[in-house]
């Protein structure tokens, strides 16, 4: 999985539309292997980055569950912690 994709369900507040961007964008990158498209696929590329972002945020608004949304600033304190320990300070 690319490890840029962050997870965005089940948060308070949640996902933004950017974010959503963000992470089709993302996927696509991951798929195509382009971190940008040239000229002649440009047009493709964005428009795949735009029915992923659909997709996604439908897939985001049909989920369900019963536990309890997580903190988003609790959640970036444990990533943090996780790349400090992972790759040390900077």
């Amino acid at each position: 999985m690319c490890r840029n994709i962050k997870t965005l369900f089940n948060f308070d507040p949640p996902a933004t539309e950017e974010e959503v961007k963000a992470a089709s964008l993302q996927f696509v990158r991951k798929l195509s292997g382009f971190h940008e498209p040239s000229k002649v696929n440009e047009i493709a590329f964005n428009e795949a980055i735009e029915e992923v972002a659909v997709v996604a945020q439908k897939l985001l608004n049909t989920l369900t569950t019963q536990a309890e949304p997580h903190n988003r600033d609790v959640e970036a304190v444990k990533a943090h912690a996780r790349a400090l320990e992972r790759f040390g300070t900077a």
